[in-house]
């Protein structure tokens, strides 16, 4: 039995949702709006977030108001199937990914509300247990429009010596810094962003910047690179270390992999759907293939929820899935640390 269909079969009811807008603005370049799907039933609540990136579709969905009809007395899988017949949007989204985080939203939040009927958890309902969770800090080195620069990842580390980073390397990225960088054997991950296209964090390909860096970092995954004909002869020789986030939304995009990865980032909103990403866990252990997972600028419950998926499922990898405290230049003291024990309260706790 796949991990979906021990789900599917929970039951289910609802009688109304709301919708709650959250923001942040954690520099003068960037404002982060999402929205939590409240989904209800007898004094209940299910929550999840919609992290879809554009602030226009975010504040169209809360515009709107709760217009779907989500009542439904039946079971998760029935209410899944009926998340993939609506169109959650007011209007056409921005980008289509979308649709994938927004369904996401939903069926998270239905998962919720029907385990805390059920009176339990995810863990118990699948016979597993959290185990404490790896995590590190996403980061890029410049901020404000400045020059990549060490002092910000010095700042966490003068505060947290033992935190790792999953870094986003920049064509101003130069060797003495790439070598200051390799001094503090903090580096986990290089998000090498080669496989978004029309988005803010685009990155030029330079084969030059990647051959620098996989000498440099010998032990760090590369996650998402551009592979053509130029950097090919560079990435061959690490192809174990080779890792993809971005263009993984189903197990067919892992199949369809030109390399089997060693591990691969699993986001539950980029998979779209609950039977997409549990199928996705499926798939990677049977074909042992590693998992860890990424946030995508969670502001409320959505990062408790990955953090428990990644607890539950893959707790030992480099899950990019700090506690959102660790996104300050400046980290406040008494932040978990990894390996941290996660709190039950993605999936199921009693309100």
């Amino acid at each position: 039995m796949s991990t979906f269909d021990r789900v599917a079969d929970l039951p289910l009811r609802i009688d109304s949702y709301e919708l709650e807008g959250l923001s942040i603005k954690p520099s003068r370049e960037f404002e982060r709006l999402t929205t939590v799907v409240q989904v209800q039933a007898d004094g209940l609540t299910g929550n999840g977030e919609d992290i879809t990136y554009e602030g226009l579709d975010q504040i169209a969905l809360q515009d709107a108001g709760p217009v779907q009809d989500l009542t439904v007395a039946g079971t998760i899988g029935e209410f899944c199937e009926l998340i993939g017949q609506l169109d959650l949007f007011p209007g056409p989204p921005e980008r289509e990914v979308s649709r994938l985080y927004r369904r996401w939203a939903f069926e998270s939040a239905a998962l919720d509300l029907a385990l805390k009927q059920a009176d339990t958890d995810l863990a118990s309902l699948l016979g597993k247990e959290l185990s404490p969770l790896t995590f590190v800090a996403s980061m890029g080195l410049g901020r404000d429009g400045e020059p990549s620069n060490i002092a910000l990842l010095e700042a966490k580390l003068e505060r947290y010596p033992a935190l790792e980073f999953k870094l986003d390397p920049a064509l101003d990225w130069g060797q003495s810094l790439i070598d200051e960088l390799a001094a503090t054997g903090a580096v986990n991950t290089l998000d090498l962003k080669g496989q978004y296209k029309g988005t803010p964090v685009d990155i030029e390909t330079d084969p030059g910047l990647y051959r620098r860096l996989a000498d440099a970092f010998p032990e760090a995954w590369l996650e998402d690179p551009d592979i053509n004909d130029e950097t090919r002869p560079v990435l061959e020789p690490h192809m174990d270390r080779v890792t993809w986030d971005a263009p993984i939304h189903s197990v067919s995009d892992i199949e369809n992999l030109e390399y089997k990865p060693t591990v691969i980032n699993i986001k539950p909103s980029r998979m779209g759907g609950l039977k997409s990403t549990l199928d996705a866990y499926d798939y990677c252990r049977e074909n042992g293939i590693g998992a860890y997972g990424g946030g995508q600028w969670e502001l409320g419950v959505g990062r408790d929820q990955i953090q428990y998926l990644a607890a539950l499922f893959h707790p030992d990898n480099p899950n990019d899935v700090a506690p959102r405290g660790y996104n300050a230049a400046e980290p406040e003291p008494g932040l978990p640390t990894s390996p941290m024990e996660v709190p039950s309260i993605g999936f199921g706790i009693p309100n």
